[in-house]
C-alpha cells in the first residue's frame, strides 16, 4: 500500500514535546496512532508560533520542499495571531493572506490542505459556559475555508461541546494542571488552560480522526 503523507503546521498546542515537560503533549504528536501504518505524520508545529511567525522563520517553505502529490498539509493557527509582538495578524485581512500562502502553497505541490481552527483555552465563566479567547480568529478561518473551498476542521466548536461537558474541574484532566509535588517535571505546580496533558492530546487527534471521517474523504479511507 502506497505511503500517505500528512504535514502538520501548527503552534504548541499541536506540537511535539520534550521529555523534560512531559506528560504535555500536542495533537500532533500522537495523531498517527489514528491512522493505518502508511499514514505518516510529520509534525512540523513549533511552540509560540502564529500564521506569520511560521512563514517568516521559512517554516512553510520547508514544508513546501518536501511535499508532495497527494499529501496533506494541516494548518492550525491562532494562538499567538493573537499576540501583540511581531506575530500578530488581524483576523479578516493578514490572517487570512498568510493562511491563503499554506492553501496556495500546497495546492501549487498538487498536496491538499485542510484548515484547523484552533481549540478553546480553558476559560469558563461562572455558569460554566466556555468564554471565547480566541478573537474572530476561528470564524476568519472558516470564512476563508469556505471561500478557497477547502476541507475544515473545527476544533473551535468542537472543544466548546467537549469542555462544557465535562465542566471546570474534570477538563483540567486535558490540561497541564498539577499541585507542587504531584509531578516531578512541575515540581511547583502548574496550572496551564492552554497546552494539552498527554490524554488531551489524544482526545484531540480522535476528534479530528472523527472529521476526517465526515469531511475529508480521500483521507478517511486511512483512519483506523
Amino acid at each position: 500500500m502506497k505511503n500517505i503523507h500528512i504535514y502538520i503546521a501548527g503552534d504548541s498546542t499541536v506540537s511535539d514535546c520534550p521529555p523534560n515537560e512531559e506528560p504535555r503533549a500536542g495533537w500532533g504528536q500522537v495523531l498517527h496512532h489514528y491512522f493505518l501504518d502508511n499514514v505518516i505524520v510529520h509534525n512540523l508545529a513549533i511552540g509560540g508560533r502564529s500564521s506569520k511567525s511560521f512563514i517568516d522563520e521559512k517554516r512553510l517553505e520547508t514544508i513546501l520542499n518536501e511535499i508532495q502529490p497527494n499529501d496533506y498539509l494541516f494548518i492550525q493557527f491562532g494562538h499567538n495571531d493573537q499576540k501583540q509582538d511581531q506575530r500578530r495578524t488581524e483576523p479578516y485581512s493578514s490572517y487570512q493572506s498568510y493562511l491563503t500562502q499554506y492553501i496556495r502553497g500546497a495546492r501549487e505541490k498538487k498536496a491538499i490542505p485542510v484548515l484547523i481552527t484552533s481549540m478553546h483555552r480553558r476559560t469558563f465563566h461562572e455558569n460554566g459556559k466556555i468564554i471565547n479567547s480566541l478573537g474572530e480568529y476561528p470564524k476568519a478561518m472558516m470564512a476563508l475555508a469556505k471561500e478557497q473551498q477547502v476541507s475544515l476542521i473545527d476544533l473551535w466548536n468542537e472543544s466548546k461541546q467537549l469542555y462544557e461537558s465535562l465542566g471546570p474541574e474534570k477538563c483540567k484532566d486535558l490540561f497541564i494542571w498539577f499541585d507542587p509535588g504531584e509531578h516531578p517535571n512541575y515540581p511547583d505546580g502548574i496550572s496551564d488552560d492552554t497546552h494539552f496533558r498527554v490524554e488531551g492530546a489524544y482526545k484531540f487527534a480522535s476528534i479530528i480522526a472523527k472529521e476526517i471521517k465526515e469531511g475529508v474523504p480521500s483521507l478517511a479511507k486511512y483512519v483506523k
